[in-house]
């Protein structure tokens, strides 16, 4: 491991203590999971449009709704509320 020294706001280390308690890990930990997960995700702008068509037709509509892809954002609301 490579030592290094930060600097976040105190709002950042009280969500990330919060994290580090409910998970029983360490603040270090956290930390580490977090850069992991952002980086995964990036990538650049070809390779998630290639990641998305590749996703194509994968998904059936659900429960009757013939409108998933108009209405979607509808749907989520729904279900979150």
């Amino acid at each position: 491991m490579i030592r290094t020294q930060i600097q976040i706001s105190e709002s950042q280390a009280r969500k990330i203590r919060r994290a580090a308690l409910e998970h029983s890990i360490s603040f270090a930990e956290v930390v580490r999971r977090c850069i992991d997960q952002s980086l995964e995700g990036s990538g650049d702008l070809g390779d998630r449009y290639a990641r998305a068509r590749r996703m194509l037709g994968r998904v059936r509509e659900s429960r009757g709704k013939k409108n998933i892809s108009r209405e979607h954002d509808r749907y989520l609301e729904d279900a979150f509320s």
